[in-house]
């Protein structure tokens, strides 16, 4: 009798030292949100009244109270983070920079976010007052802002939460070219996102954190760098290329993707997907057990009937502007990220055309458009401001300049150089065309560059439109910067495209061979 109790006592212990060493864990996640509090299309672009009843839309703020709800209810223990980019997409940002996203980022009980870069769109002053009114920690690791007296003491890169009588940390990482890509300004400066990984990784363990998740606003691609070559990282928590994982045929690779020990997961942009990562630990901090999906945000998702009003009431002073309709699409204009920062594309030969148009008294031959600037496709039919406004959201101005033939042919070399990567300096062109190899290294790739008709004279100057981003050296392009005769103050580039559609309406998109990719 004293043997069996001897016995069950053993068995009891060892089955409580078992229980103590796995703790599970759901990591709720959502990246690259762009301001799209109200439902959006097929087309990741502002969806009608008539089509949310119907059924057509997905995602809204509405909707992801309900779906973030629903996921915390399946289990006892849990988080929700971001990978950046809540900033920037719709006139909502516009109107209220990041006074919305922090009021309901707020009310979903985030628990943590990384910096995108374009929280930096309009400056470290939005960024400081986004974070002065969020109630959660904002992290970025590679950056150094000790210079920048508005983020010195607020921007932390790394930081612990406690979950479930366990510790977790959780690091922050940027784009290591967001100088390039945003405005954070002269006072702050970018690094290695592996070194700077680790580095917070080692502070972390010294501290006995054990689980440790990085919030990545860098890309699928830099992911699985990290990933690769730092130690102690369990989860990478992604954004900025908008990359959907999973079982979908169009999905970039597995969800979650492992590498080694440690799980990267992505899901896609816009709130059209809240990730679920369903992860289990064992006693060492090393994941055992890692499974999940990210689950499609769609009309069987029912909206939140409060939030559904309070964005409606945020919206009011918004929809006179949103509502105007300004001129018709024949078809769909395809504005895609996977097709514009690719190869040409009927939006970017639009927005092209329409620079292009509009100065071309000046003496200007060449539009040229970053595919990063082009933010949604529109759909076929009415086109109203609003839609214009989600393609083109970021306030940019017609630029113009003078630069050599050989400038522009390091600018196209520039926009083919990061072709794999997805990145949006991908040029769209008006005036010109030319031949891209990918076949070819890096600054190798242009070819048969066309000027109106005429092969380019690398000795000859040649005018330009761009936007003023681009011109200023966004996106690598550091030719512009010192352009001659530039004037980056013209107007509205949202403006100039409304204009033209409704110049040329019904308007009726078209791709013709400018762009030529082997």
């Amino acid at each position: 009798m004293i043997l069996r109790m001897m016995t069950t006592t053993c068995a009891l212990a060892m089955t409580a030292s078992v229980a103590a060493a796995d703790y599970s864990l759901t990591i709720l996640h959502t990246n690259d949100f762009h301001a799209r509090f109200e439902p959006i299309s097929r087309f990741d672009s502002g969806c009608s009244a008539e089509d949310n009843a119907e059924g057509k839309c997905f995602g809204g703020t509405a909707r992801l109270v309900t779906a973030i709800a629903d996921a915390r209810a399946r289990t006892n223990n849990s988080i929700l983070v971001d990978g950046g980019d809540q900033f920037q997409g719709t006139l909502f940002y516009t109107y209220y920079k990041g006074a919305m996203a922090a009021e309901f980022m707020n009310k979903l009980g985030y628990d943590g976010m990384t910096v995108g870069n374009h929280e930096f769109d309009d400056g470290p002053e939005v960024l400081r007052g986004f974070m002065d009114s969020v109630e959660f920690p904002i992290l970025m690791s590679n950056a150094d802002v000790s210079a920048e007296p508005l983020l010195a003491d607020a921007l932390m890169k790394s930081t612990v939460i406690e979950r479930g009588g366990e510790q977790i940390g959780m690091i922050g990482l940027t784009p290591e070219n967001t100088d390039e890509l945003a405005s954070p300004g002269p006072n702050v400066t970018f690094s290695d996102p592996v070194a700077a990984v680790q580095a917070e990784v080692d502070k972390l363990t010294e501290m006995g954190v054990n689980k440790i998740i990085v919030l990545s606003h860098s890309g699928y691609g830099v992911d699985l760098d990290v990933a690769a070559n730092t130690t102690g990282v369990d989860v990478i928590v992604g954004g900025h290329t908008n990359t959907l994982l999973g079982d979908d045929e169009d999905a970039a690779g597995p969800y979650p993707t492992m590498v080694g020990d440690t799980a990267v997961v992505q899901a896609y942009a816009y709130g059209k997907f809240l990730g679920e990562l369903n992860v289990t630990f064992d006693d060492e901090g090393v994941i055992t057990e890692a499974a999940g999906a990210p689950l499609l945000i769609d009309a069987s998702v029912a909206e939140d009937a409060a939030t559904v009003a309070r964005v409606a009431e945020l919206a009011a002073p918004l929809d006179e502007i949103r509502q105007q309709v300004v001129a018709e699409a024949a078809a769909p204009i395809e504005g895609d990220r996977s097709v514009c920062r690719a190869m040409e594309c009927s939006m970017g030969n639009l927005i092209a055309d329409a620079m292009l148009a509009r100065v071309a008294d000046q003496g200007i031959q060449i539009a040229f458009q970053n595919s990063g600037g082009i933010r949604a496709s529109i759909d076929a039919g009415e086109v109203t401001k609003g839609e214009v406004l989600t393609v083109l959201p970021f306030q940019n101005t017609l630029s113009t300049f003078q630069v050599t033939g050989e400038a522009m042919i390091a600018a196209l070399e520039n926009g083919a150089s990061q072709h794999e990567e997805g990145s949006g300096r991908f040029p769209q062109v008006s005036g010109m065309s030319f031949v891209v190899d990918l076949s070819q290294e890096p600054g190798s790739r242009i070819s048969d560059i066309m000027v109106g008709g005429e092969p380019i004279d690398p000795a000859a100057t040649y005018g330009v439109v761009s936007n003023n981003f681009v011109r200023n050296g966004g996106d690598g392009y550091s030719m512009f910067e010192d352009a001659m005769n530039a004037y980056d103050f013209g107007p509205d580039l949202a403006d100039v495209t409304a204009e033209y559609i409704a110049a040329n309406a019904p308007y009726q998109p078209y791709t013709d061979g400018r762009i030529t990719m082997k």
